[in-house]
């Protein structure tokens, strides 16, 4: 890794945002529409999720959290030919065992589940042996991944986890039921174990009350929109509203309410519930790994005092500074890769939302394989796939990678322990 070059102060041209006691603008610009009071209406306009917007105010006004320019871009050609290399699309998600291989209703209310309680899998404890896992299969699941076979193990028992009636019904959806769902191979726990279970009620009451009982209606109200339907989410479901304030400014993050659009993408790989024709407006999940990741390629630098707290492996608080920081610069460290992406190779904006098409360039010409037997020339006339490139599919492979490197112990940094309900 190279020397971290000083990081810049923050340019004193930039605007605040604004202090606590000034007024929303975005409230008081509707309150405008609502009054008719001059701007045009803004209904007709496609919907806008504003996290790509708020990354870029928390880069711009970043103090401790700076990215390397020419590391970025280095990274993301190596990003690019890792990807292509391991043929990295949406069907890359329905590999692993533990996601759903049925493509249904029931399918999409156990992504929605996965992802309500896709949050906070990591321990304190030293010893990996003792850490919460799940056994589930023959194997210890730790991780995201518990929660996935603690899902699927609770199906197989014959416990309707997956569906919002049952998260509602004190009666047989009880504390010690869950405690079920969600124990452990080791004795320790799942982390914040109350707040998943509030997270169940309440937004069991929501769609029951507002959704005909399934996250399919939310789907479908969404009209085709990734964009409208994390706007859906995280205007009817508190737990979803993962939002902060840097300098008074409101930044919207929304990890889990992206993911959930993501991985509805993925599973019925752009078509049926997972067809979404705004699909690019999603964004990078901001959590902890992708910074981890960010970080062991060079691009993301930090200075040394949050350095030196993150290898201390001491809290960061959700919320503050250095946390909005750390998520909102690896927001848009991995839009800036994706861009460099499609500077030098624009042929991904042609792959489709499937994620793979066929690149005509690479087609050879006759007089190349004129000389082959019959077999060959098939072969080599058939163009070369280049696989398409959005900051899902980035977040998704950084993802991966930086859980095979950590499972090396091959990590440049710790990840930052920030506990939340947020990722």
């Amino acid at each position: 890794m190279p020397s971290l070059e000083p990081i810049p102060n923050r340019n004193p041209n930039l605007p605040d945002g604004g202090s606590d006691d000034e007024a929303d603008p975005e409230l008081v610009e509707l309150l405008r529409q609502h009054l008719g009071m001059g701007g045009k209406q803004q209904n007709n306009l496609p919907p806008e999720t504003r996290v790509l917007e708020g990354a870029q105010y928390v880069f711009d006004n970043a103090i401790d959290v700076a990215l390397s320019p020419a590391q970025t871009k280095e990274a993301a050609e190596t990003i690019w030919r890792l990807m292509q290399k391991k043929a990295y699309s949406t069907k890359t998600w329905s590999e692993h065992e533990l996601h759903p291989k049925t493509k249904d209703e029931n399918t999409v209310d156990f992504i929605f589940t996965m992802d309500l309680l896709n949050f906070s899998f990591w321990s304190d404890e030293k010893d990996e042996s003792k850490r919460f896992c799940i056994e589930y299969r023959g194997k210890k699941w730790t991780g995201y991944w518990s929660l996935v076979a603690a899902l699927q193990r609770a199906l197989e028992e014959g416990i309707p986890i997956t569906t919002p009636e049952f998260w509602i019904d004190e009666e047989h959806c009880t504390e010690e039921v869950l405690r079920h769902v969600f124990r452990s191979a080791t004795d320790e726990e799942i982390p914040l174990f109350k707040k998943r279970m509030q997270c169940l009620r309440e937004a069991g009451e929501v769609l029951c009350n507002e959704f005909e009982g399934s996250f399919v209606t939310c789907v479908e109200d969404a009209n085709l929109s990734a964009a409208g339907l994390v706007n859906l989410l995280t205007e009817n479901f508190a737990c979803f509203r993962d939002e902060t304030k840097l300098n008074g400014k409101r930044v919207r993050l929304y990890k889990r309410a992206q993911i959930l659009v993501a991985d509805l993408w993925a599973c019925f790989d752009g078509e049926d519930y997972g067809e979404f024709n705004d699909i690019d407006k999603i964004t990078m999940f901001a959590d902890y790994r992708i910074p981890q990741m960010l970080h062991q390629l060079g691009c993301l630098r930090l200075s040394p005092s949050l350095e030196s707290h993150i290898r201390d492996l001491k809290p960061i608080p959700s919320g503050s500074t250095w946390e909005i920081e750390l998520r909102g610069t690896s927001i848009w460290c991995v839009e800036l890769i994706k861009r460099e992406i499609e500077k030098r190779h624009p042929e991904v904006k042609d792959a489709g939302r499937k994620g793979v098409t066929s690149s005509e360039e690479n087609t050879p010409q006759d007089s190349e394989v004129e000389n082959e037997d019959a077999e060959e020339k098939t072969k080599a006339e058939k163009p070369a796939k280049t696989y398409g490139i959005n900051a899902i599919l980035i977040d998704f492979f950084l993802y991966d990678t930086m859980k095979n490197l950590e499972q090396e112990h091959n990590e440049s940094i710790p990840h930052h322990r920030t506990r939340s309900i947020w990722y």
